[in-house]
């Protein structure tokens, strides 16, 4: 028993173990992520988030320091059928995603959440390469209820821990697509294909977003892609009556995920007699 611990756990301290080494490049390498089809989760919430939408993960990693906190004791008591790894603190250090370690981590198949039959709510993101604005993007996006999430190639690894930590869980509850041909998706997408544009003459909070509609978020420096924006329906700004001349992807995008949030819900609101 160690750090109390209920079940007898060897204590990984050398660089040379194959299980050290295998996470460690899982941590480290997207190709290696995209090869095994797993990704590691950091930080009890997120692996109990995990649990609760998908199932139990392949494997746990804690390290002694982890061992000391009462929320990762009580996440290892509820899943005692899973495989517990131990390893030191300072190797543990090296696979973490984070400067200050929680003191767990989870070895997980990434899932492949199903797509709804008819797609009301989607997301094209085109070559965004800040892992911080995807996850941000990628969690206000389940928070609005976007039912699929389409990522061009050239985007940040979604199942990076940088992303998966910016997302707080949103990738367990909305299905993303990786290297996808977005134009095509946007051809056949039925309904408005919205992207925004500071040239744009309509309004963003003028436009009817009611019906389908799947709004594009295109690269932070470059912007959406001419053939992109050509397979759109509806070029729209966001008005900004203040100094500055543009804003962060993360802040438009939630910006348009909301306004149809707003929308859709005052017509569903029932009217006062």
């Amino acid at each position: 028993m160690r750090g109390g611990l209920a079940r007898t756990v060897p204590l990984i301290t050398s660089r040379d173990n194959a299980v050290f080494k295998s996470l460690k490049k899982l941590a480290q390498s997207g190709r290696e992520r995209k090869k095994t089809g797993l990704a590691l989760l950091d930080g009890e919430h997120l692996i109990a988030g995990f649990v609760e939408r998908i199932g139990p993960p392949q494997l746990l990693v804690v390290s002694p320091a982890g061992l000391q906190r009462e929320e990762i004791r009580t996440l290892l008591e509820a899943l005692p059928s899973v495989p517990l790894t131990l390893m030191s603190d300072a190797l543990f250090q090296e696979i973490a995603p984070v400067e200050t370690p929680t003191g767990i981590l989870a070895r997980v198949a990434i899932p492949q959440l199903p797509l709804a039959e008819k797609i009301q709510f989607a997301v094209f993101l085109e070559t965004l390469q800040d892992p911080g604005n995807l996850g941000s993007i990628l969690r206000s996006a389940a928070a609005a209820g976007a039912q699929a999430a389409y990522l061009s190639a050239g985007c940040a690894d979604a199942w990076s821990p940088r992303v998966l930590r910016g997302g707080m869980g949103a990738h367990f509850h909305l299905p993303i697509r990786e290297g996808v041909n977005l134009v095509e998706i946007a051809e056949n997408f039925v309904g408005d294909v919205v992207v925004t544009s500071l040239q744009a003459e309509v309004d963003l909070f003028e436009l009817d977003l009611g019906g389908p509609v799947a709004f594009v978020i295109g690269n932070e420096g470059a912007g959406v892609s001419p053939s992109l924006q050509q397979a759109a329906t509806q070029r729209v700004r966001i008005p900004m009556p203040g100094a500055m001349e543009s804003l962060n992807a993360a802040a438009a995008a939630a910006i348009c995920f909301f306004e149809r949030v707003r929308q859709v819900s005052e017509r569903t609101r029932p009217r006062k007699s």
